[in-house]
Parts: C-alpha cells; structure tokens; sequence
C-alpha cells in the first residue's frame, strides 16, 4: 500500500512540498499512479470524472476560482474534492484560496504548496508514480554491465557467479549488485535491475571476504541500476546432459513478462568463464545488430549440401547417358 505519507517522505524535497492543510489525511492510499489537473471538472462538467487521482491546481486553476464569487467557488471545489481525493498540490507560490484550504481540511484531504512550474511538477509526479507502482521483484545473482550490456549472472549457491564477476571487474566491466537483484518493469517493455542500499557496491568471495568494488577498484567500476539486456545461467558441468553447440535455438528467460535472451555456461575446470561470458555478451550485440553467425554458419552448411547433391545428380544423369 502507498500512502500520500510515503510520497511525501521520500519525494518532498525533490519536488518542494510544503504541507499546508490535512495533515490527517496523510495516510491515505494512492491507488491510481497518476495527476490531474481539473480544469474542465472546476467548470462543473463531472462526467466520467476519477476521483482518485492527485490534484494539481497550476496558474490557469488558480485564476479561474479567483474570478468566481465565493458561493460558486466553494460548491465547485466542494465538488471535486472528495474523501477519495489522495492530495492536492498547489504549484507555483500563488497564496492558497481560504476555500480551497477550508475544503481540504474538512475532508481531510492533504494540501501542499509545490516549488516550479506546473508542467514541470506535473511531469515529475508522473514519473514518480509510474516508478512506484512498476511491478518489482528480488532474484538471487549478480548483475554486471559488460560492453554496455546488462548481464544477470544466475546459478546454484557456490557456482562461481561472484567469482565470474570480480573477473569482469579486473577487466574493466561494472558492478551492479551481488547476490540480491532488485528487478523493477519499466513502463512495460524493459527491465530494470539495482542493488539494495545495504550491500551496494560489495562483492561476497567465498573464501576470501567481503570486498568493497568502489574501494579497491575505483568508482568507474560500480554502478546503481542497469537494464537487464542478457542472463546466462552458471551450472556444474553434467556428462550425461547435451550443450548445445551451434546456438541456432534462441533461448528466452521471462521475467514480469518480459523474454530476456537466456544462455546457459557449464563450468569445468580449466575453462574460462569470464572469456566465455564475454564472449557470448558481444555475440549477443551481433545478433542486435542482424548479424548471426550460427545463422549465417547454416545457411552457408546448407548451400554447400546443395551444391554437391546438384554436382551428384548431374555426374549420375551423364553416367546414365553414357550407358545408354
């Protein structure tokens, strides 16, 4: 559940809130992550109008219930101002309307006065609750950029994948996050993945101890957040199991409904992982940019069985003519 309390708290000072009215009302739950402006609504047309969005009263508002008398004015505000209205927030430094005030306080509605223009407040709020309310999820790995490409290292406890990673880092690659990655949707067609606060920018190495990336190997080599562009799965070598050797079958992870192309890496000994894993990271932003090589490798495979099938059908049909 997210409350006005929490927008407040955590965005207030980003967005320059300043509570003026309803500190009652400060819990109360935000169930639609988006803004309104009630221009057509302050004229008294309420068809279809949702209650439940935040308010934001701009220059254009604010001059229009100026020129109303107070009787008016008061039954349009009273109109559009319910106990389902999460807040209203007043941009610019315009002195609150006493009826505006009086009207939030007597549903308990919270009232700030914002800093900026009312595009630009508009424009954050809706940014804000579109991160807020994105679908999130928390998965066991280690989430690295490598070449620019977000790489999510999964696999069983012990694999290698924090090992894998710190071999990325010696060779110039970031990290995100270790074993907790926070994944969040954005606006519904990418990934979005990030570290908690608490164990930002460490990397736990069995046998060794916790190190700080940030400490030992510079600020260049961490990041925050990253989009999630690639996930290969570390797993012990298994005799018995076939790897594919060809790579012509994509293979896709499906993640908050997003496909992420999806590679699995049989560790063994003597094999470098962190050269492997690079090299299936920049295989990966070939077949971005349309060039396939396993593709390409079959067409090429394909092409040349028909040229001998067609030099065998025509060295039979001339042995067949000689016969005759």
């Amino acid at each position: 559940m997210y409350c006005v309390q929490d927008l407040f708290q955590k965005h207030g000072p980003q967005l320059g809130l300043k509570l003026i009215a309803g500190e009652s009302g400060l819990n109360r739950q935000i169930k639609v992550p988006e803004v309104h402006r009630p221009g057509l609504s302050l004229s008294g047309y309420l068809k279809n109008y949702a209650s439940q969005r935040i308010l934001v009263f701009g220059n254009v508002e604010a001059r229009y219930l100026r020129d109303l008398d107070k009787k008016l004015r008061l039954s349009r505000l009273q109109a559009i101002l319910t106990s389902q209205t999460p807040a209203v927030i007043l941009a610019g430094r315009y002195t609150p309307l006493k009826e505006l005030v009086r009207v939030c306080s007597e549903v308990k509605t919270p009232l700030f006065q914002a800093q900026g223009s009312t595009m630009s407040l508009v424009s954050k709020m809706t940014l804000i609750l579109n991160e807020e309310f994105s679908l999130t999820m928390t998965c066991h790995g280690t989430l690295v950029e490598a070449f620019g490409v977000g790489l999510l290292i999964q696999g069983d406890s012990s694999v290698g994948k924090s090992e894998a990673a710190l071999g990325l880092i010696e060779r110039g690659h970031r990290l995100i996050s270790d074993d907790v990655v926070r994944i969040r949707l954005r606006e519904g067609s990418s990934l979005q993945g990030s570290g908690t606060r608490l164990t930002r920018h460490l990397l736990e190495i069995r046998g060794i101890c916790i190190i700080n990336v940030a400490h030992l190997y510079g600020a260049v080599c961490v990041r925050d957040e990253k989009t999630i562009d690639l996930i290969i799965k570390l797993e012990e070598w298994d005799e018995r199991r076939f790897y594919d050797r060809v790579g012509l079958d994509e293979k896709y992870c499906d993640i908050l409904g997003i496909k992420v192309p999806f590679h699995v890496i049989p560790v063994k000994q003597g094999r470098d992982i962190v050269l492997l894993i690079e090299t299936i990271v920049l295989n990966q932003r070939l077949k971005e940019m349309g060039y396939h090589s396993a593709r390409e490798f079959n067409a090429k495979l394909l092409e040349s069985i028909s040229r001998k099938q067609s030099k065998r059908a025509k060295i039979c049909e001339a042995h067949a003519q000689s016969e005759s």
